[in-house]
Order: structure tokens, then C-alpha cells, then sequence
């Protein structure tokens, strides 16, 4: 990842797939959302130990 070598076009099926990469364009949505139940779970369970 760090330092690719160069591919020829004709070889681009020989690149790896990074899954990492393929991954972080939906963080923007992900974390969000993701804090939003992590919120909702924990201020349940402060009002269910209430």
C-alpha cells in the first residue's frame, strides 16, 4: 500500500484488492450512524438501570 509497484495496463488484473480501500468511502455514513445507536443503547440501558 505504501509503495505500489508500477502495473502495466494490460496486467490490471493482477492487482490486489484492498479491502481497506474499498471500505472507507462509506465511513462518512458508517460512524455517524454507528454513534447514534451506540447513544441510543446506552441511554437505554441508563434509563432501564434507573
Amino acid at each position: 500500500m505504501s509503495n505500489p509497484t508500477p502495473v502495466e495496463p494490460s496486467h490490471g488484473a493482477a492487482v490486489e484488492h484492498d479491502a481497506v480501500e474499498s471500505v472507507v468511502h462509506l465511513m462518512p455514513l458508517v460512524l455517524p450512524l454507528a454513534g447514534g445507536v451506540l447513544m441510543l443503547l446506552l441511554a437505554s440501558i441508563a434509563v432501564f438501570m434507573a
